[in-house]
């Protein structure tokens, strides 16, 4: 059984939910809402930044937000029309049957939960198609605004991105995430705080995940006009990309054990031996703390 955890087995980088705006819309700026409000705003301009969620992510789809986090009292209120926005927000949070957003209703201005990376960072859409043989994942920089449709990664570096994008991350996936109709539900709790990463990898490991991770990207960046959705359908996935993942996934394999692993069923059940072994401490070190607190002196 594996259970939700709330933070890694494994010493790696955290992985968290993007930023949750509980606005009724309001912050949220389509393509032509953007330019509208910039013809009678322009000085609004400071304060727009792009807005990315699974769907976004994966199909390359242009959506914007008002992260005002930064923006001074007196210069919103010289901006009557994002003012009439955040006061519209206001009216949304205040009507809520639910007590902490109407809480929240005293800070229109921003969002209702704030996780937005401070460095640039790796994202997994938290939906995504089935039909795929990878999730397609991505860097974005900082200044992109990850909506709570995306899980990210801080301080992400090539080799996060290789060991998430292999066949070996996959077959776990398919595993023990949950579905949304047929398509993959990714969660940090389930898939990736639970993941067993490679414990003792080499070097010479590390750098061919590394490298061949790169080959990845490189593969992809021959298609710029391409979305994440054309790249990763499995009619019209390019051959190189195709070829590039391949030896990714034998590099990432290579980091876990000598032997030729034969599919899917052959890695995850590699993979359950592992956090056999990674969860019976977590636990015991769990049970250890509940003890010590159950020992306490009760205040009465």
């Amino acid at each position: 059984v594996v259970s939700r955890r709330s933070e890694p087995s494994c010493s790696i980088a955290t992985m968290r939910y993007g930023s949750k705006p509980a606005d009724g819309g309001y912050l949220i700026l389509t393509p032509e809402e953007k330019n509208t409000l910039l013809s009678t705003e322009p000085q609004a301009a400071s304060f727009i930044r792009t807005y990315i969620g699974s769907e976004e992510l994966i199909n390359d789809k242009q959506r914007y937000c008002l992260w005002l986090v930064d923006c001074a009292p007196d210069v919103l209120r010289r901006m009557p029309h994002t003012l009439s926005r955040v006061e519209k927000v206001r009216q949304f949070r205040l009507a809520s049957a639910k007590a902490p957003t109407r809480e929240l209703a005293s800070t229109p201005a921003v969002f209702a939960e704030i996780r937005q990376p401070s460095t640039d960072y790796l994202a997994v859409p938290e939906v995504s198609s089935e039909n795929r043989s990878y999730i397609p994942i991505g860097f974005l920089p900082a200044s992109v605004i990850a909506s709570n449709l995306l899980y990210t990664v801080g301080n992400a570096t090539i080799f996060h991105f290789g060991i998430l994008s292999s066949a070996m991350h996959m077959a776990w996936v398919r595993s023990v995430c949950g579905r949304l109709e047929s398509r993959y539900r990714y969660s940090a709790g389930i898939a990736y705080n639970n993941f067993p990463w490679p414990q003792a990898q080499t070097d010479k490991q590390r750098q061919s995940i590394e490298g061949t991770a790169q080959a990845v990207l490189d593969a992809r960046a021959k298609y710029p006009a391409s979305s994440l959705a054309d790249l990763y359908d499995p009619l019209t996935m390019p051959p190189e990309l195709i070829k590039s993942h391949q030896k990714l996934d034998a590099a990432v394999d290579a980091a876990y054990s000598k032997r030729k692993f034969l599919g899917d069923r052959d890695r995850v059940a590699f993979l359950f031996e592992l956090y056999q072994q990674l969860a019976s401490p977590l636990e015991a070190k769990k049970n250890m703390r509940g003890k010590q607190r159950s020992n306490q002196p009760k205040e009465v």
